[in-house]
Order: structure tokens, then sequence, then C-alpha cells
């Protein structure tokens, strides 16, 4: 795939060195309109922010197995991302990817592959496809997740959680005790909050 013919929602902010950079991705069967409310609040919140919403970027429904075995949907993103940080001159770590249901996946997939590329991941109703043997040490992980989720049980989120939690990684986890397998605007609310307030673990290692 090429990066630079990926179709690409655009909400710009106009500053002339936009940071941070924020790219989204939408759920296997979704379009990226489905992640624009998202992309709207971050722009508000953010007011020198790119947000950049691609189509179709993303992971089959059925992704399952090693990251290995995602390695074409992995290595797509990693082009576009570095084709965007490029063009904006925007640092990986002033870069943040927010992923819903299998475009969670695929951002998880990639931070396991590409630890730094992304400064920031946000999963939203979401898993790893494979269980990662070591925790990012440059990217802080963050998982909003509905108690009710059909798709993705809460309970593998637990899990997945303690297990990055066991390898030391920065990642935090937020449940919503009503809501399923939706991009609601609480969780929503919640990542802008993440983002405003959670200092990277390895910024106070580096005091």
């Amino acid at each position: 795939m090429n990066p630079s013919a990926v179709e690409t929602i655009e909400l710009l902010s106009g500053a002339s060195s936009p940071r941070p950079l924020f790219v989204l991705l939408h759920d296997a069967g979704g379009t990226a309109l489905d992640m624009l409310d998202l992309g709207n609040r971050l722009g508000d919140a953010f007011a020198e922010a790119a947000v950049l919403i691609p189509e179709g970027l993303n992971l089959p429904a059925d992704a399952s197995g090693s990251t290995d075995a995602l390695t074409p949907e992995v290595r797509a993103l990693a082009d576009f991302l570095r084709l965007q940080q490029q063009r904006f001159n925007v640092l990986q770590s002033d870069t943040a990817l927010l992923g819903f249901g299998a475009g969670a996946r695929l951002a998880l997939a990639l931070s396991d592959a590409h630890d730094g590329l992304a400064g920031r991941v946000l999963a939203f109703g979401g898993c790893y496809a494979a269980r990662p043997a070591k925790a990012p040490r440059l990217t802080t992980l963050h998982f909003l997740h509905g108690q009710n989720d059909p798709v993705v049980p809460v309970a593998r989120i637990r899990h997945d959680f303690a297990h990055l939690m066991e390898l030391g990684a920065d990642a935090t986890l937020d449940v919503a005790s009503t809501l399923a397998h939706e991009l609601h605007p609480a969780l929503m609310d919640q990542a802008v909050t993440r983002l405003q307030t959670c200092v990277p673990l390895r910024f106070w290692k580096a005091l």
C-alpha cells in the first residue's frame, strides 16, 4: 500500500508547526467517519493539533495470531505514520495513535513491532491480537473499555493489562461500567483527560 495514496480525513489547525499529531483508526467494517466525533474532540482540546483519520488502514475483523502474522498491515501503518511525521515535522514522541476495535488491535500491534514510533497508543474496545512478550519502553498505552463489551470481553483486557504491568509497561486502564462495544462520548472524554494529564513514565525516569 502506498501511504501517500491512503484516503484520509484531515482536521488541521492551521498551525505552522502542528503539535501533537493524532492518527485515528476505525473498526473493521467501519469507515473513517466513525472516528470524526473523536477527531473533533481532540481538535477542540488541542488547539494546534493535526488530526488524521485514514480510510481502510486496518486489520481484518478476524485478525489473530502473532504480530508477525500481521506484518503487511503493521508495515502499511508504520509507513503512513512516518510519512505524516515527516510531512508535519512532528516527533515520534508527539504522535498519538488512537484505534477502536480492530483499529485498536492494529495500533497495539504497531507499538509491539515499532516501539516509540508513536509516543502514545489509545485502544478503545480492542486488545492485542497476541499477548506481547515485552512491554514498549517508548510508548505509553491507554486502554479504554466497556464493562459489557461482547466483542472483546473486559476480562481479556484486564488480563492483558495485568501482564503488561508485570512487564513494567507504562499503561492505564479505564473501564466504563455501563458501556458495551462502542466509541462512547464518556470514553472519548476520558481519552482526552488521559492525554492532557498523564505524563509518560519515561519522562519521570529521566528527571
